[in-house]
Order: structure tokens, then C-alpha cells, then sequence
């Protein structure tokens, strides 16, 4: 998987992606990230990638020719024309099913906003995927192109040691994780669940699957919906004390 971010920042998405998993897992060429500064493809000798607004307003609006210079000679290195993500709060918001998708591509360009934007001339030529992390406004779009490589990342055999994990972890199957412990047995006079020292393996499974969907239903409900549930789950929903519609 290879990573090209569009940015005016690229020791902020450099410094936060060469580390830990995500660190190893490019160390082991199993990812390539690399952070392309738009101001160095200005067209004026201060470097300057913004203007005014046409039409007035506050603040400044990133100039389209060196953004599109940015695009064209990685386009030009790469040989293609790769899928483009913006990101935006007006866009599609990001989700586990969408990760999916993006971790089956070879190449992948995140294009990073700032300041009131980009001119919509050169999004309207290049971009292919207009993303949101959230309904909320950053300073810039550094930070959510950082979480979603992260997302997809995990997705990408041999960057988890343990490939079984990104498959069976929260929100697959619409349905939130269910509870982890790890020694000691007894904290603060709280006990793991007898079940997970069992070494029942038939039963561990049946009880994480029911904290799951008990999970879910306590602290997002609004996935339910959209979760294979069996009667018998359906079932479980109704006794609990909180309301969970399904």
C-alpha cells in the first residue's frame, strides 16, 4: 500500500506516521508514506500557495496551480491517475466499511486542505473522494488523513502480528468489541469473568458474542440496525434495562 499525502505540512504527517505500528509496518516495506509539500510546486518566488477570496470573506483560500502541480507530477511519477481523497466535513463520513474498500487499492492520495479551503476548480479536476472524519472543523486536514492511514493500515496483511485481530475487533459485524482483561485475575476487588478462565473455547465465543451485542446496544444502538443478529439476540435486547431499538 502506498500513501502520498498533499499537504503544507509534511514533517506534522511524517512525525506521526513513523512510529509505532504504522512505523514498523513501513520499515518492513509493507506501506510507503510520503508527505509531498504543495508550496514547493508555487508559482511566485515567496512560495506563496494562498489568496483572497473572490466574492470577499474571511480568511484565505489555497491557490488551485500548485496543488494541481503537486497532483500532476506524482501522477506523472506514478505513471496514473490515483484515487484522490479530500479531506472535508462535507464529505462522506469515514467508516470501518469504507477503510475496507480504500485497503484494496495500490495507491492512495490524501489531499489536505487549509485555511478556507481549496479552489474548487482543482478539486473538481482531481479529486475522486470527498471524506469527512466527523462533524467538526479542524485547522487543517493533516490530522484526519493521519487517522484514516492508520484505519486502513490495519487492514493490510502482515502490518497486525496477529491478521485475525483487525477482522474480529469493533464494529465488525456492526457490532461494538466486546470487554478485554488481562492479568491480574483480581484488580481493585474486581474479577475477570469466570468464563474467560475456563479454556472453554465454545464458550468464550458465545459470551463475547453476547457482549458484543450487549455492548452495542448500551453505547451505540444506532448500529443495531444494520447487525446479523440471531432470534435468540433479539431476544437477549428485550430483557435488557436500557432501551435498544433494533
Amino acid at each position: 500500500m502506498n500513501y502520498h499525502v498533499l499537504t503544507l505540512f509534511p514533517q506534522m504527517v511524517l512525525n506521526g506516521l513513523h512510529t509505532s505500528i504504522i512505523g514498523r509496518a513501513e520499515e518492513k516495506g509493507l506501506l510507503h508514506i510520503e508527505a509531498i509539500d504543495i508550496r514547493d510546486y508555487a508559482e511566485n518566488k515567496h512560495m506563496r500557495v494562498d489568496d483572497y477570496p473572490y466574492g470577499g470573506g474571511a480568511g484565505m483560500v489555497m491557490q488551485p496551480g500548485p496543488v494541481y502541480g503537486a497532483y500532476q507530477a506524482l501522477s506523472d511519477r506514478l505513471g496514473k491517475r490515483p484515487r484522490v481523497i479530500y479531506l472535508t466535513p462535507q464529505g462522506r463520513v469515514f467508516s470501518q466499511s469504507l477503510a475496507e474498500e480504500y485497503s484494496k487499492e495500490e495507491d492512495l492520495v490524501f489531499l489536505c486542505g487549509h485555511y478556507e479551503g481549496i479552489d474548487e476548480r482543482v478539486l473538481e479536476l482531481i479529486v475522486t473522494d470527498y471524506v469527512s472524519i466527523g462533524d467538526y472543523v479542524l485547522t487543517g486536514g493533516e490530522l484526519p488523513a493521519m487517522v484514516m492511514i492508520d484505519c486502513i493500515s490495519r487492514l493490510v496483511p502482515g502490518v497486525l502480528s496477529n491478521d485475525v485481530s483487525a477482522e474480529f475487533e469493533t464494529f465488525h459485524d456492526s457490532l461494538l468489541e466486546y470487554p478485554q482483561y488481562t492479568r491480574p485475575e483480581t484488580f481493585m476487588e474486581k474479577s475477570v469473568p469466570e468464563v474467560l478462565l475456563s479454556g472453554h473455547h465454545g464458550n468464550i465465543d458465545k459470551w463475547r458474542r453476547e457482549q458484543s451485542v450487549i455492548r452495542t446496544a448500551k453505547f451505540r444502538p444506532d448500529l443495531l440496525p444494520f447487525a446479523d443478529l440471531s432470534e435468540k439476540e433479539k431476544e437477549l435486547l428485550k430483557t435488557l434495562d436500557f432501551q435498544a431499538k433494533i
